[in-house]
């Protein structure tokens, strides 16, 4: 249940927010949503990862991959579909990390 919220809310803020607003959709996603802190994790991980890559590709097929690719040289990766690797972890690791967050918040509250 988590992993939908949190792929539909970063999808959709990502084209009108900056790109920390999915990050506080999946925390918030986790306080309501979470369970355990391994489905909290990596359904923000999958959530987030899935959207940037979505989002990225759909920013890079319109142009033909130019800008990707010129970037990738830049830090000196050979494709640019390495690039967008990359950028999948650090989406992913972001929102695994916000999800997480929210669920130890959630916690911490259930306690008290």
């Amino acid at each position: 249940m988590l992993f939908p919220i949190i792929l539909l809310l970063a999808f959709v803020s990502g084209f009108f927010l900056p790109w920390w607003v999915p990050c506080l959709m999946a925390f918030i996603a986790a306080l309501f949503f979470g369970k355990t802190s391994g489905q909290s994790f990596w359904a923000g991980f999958a959530g987030l990862g899935v959207a940037w890559l979505a989002l990225a590709l759909l920013k890079s097929f319109p142009n033909e991959h130019i800008l990707a690719t010129r970037v990738a040289h830049l830090f000196h990766l050979p494709h640019w579909l390495l690039l967008l690797t990359v950028t999948v972890i650090i989406g992913g690791l972001a929102g695994g990390m916000s999800a997480l967050s929210g669920l130890l918040v959630k916690r911490v509250f259930d306690k008290a």
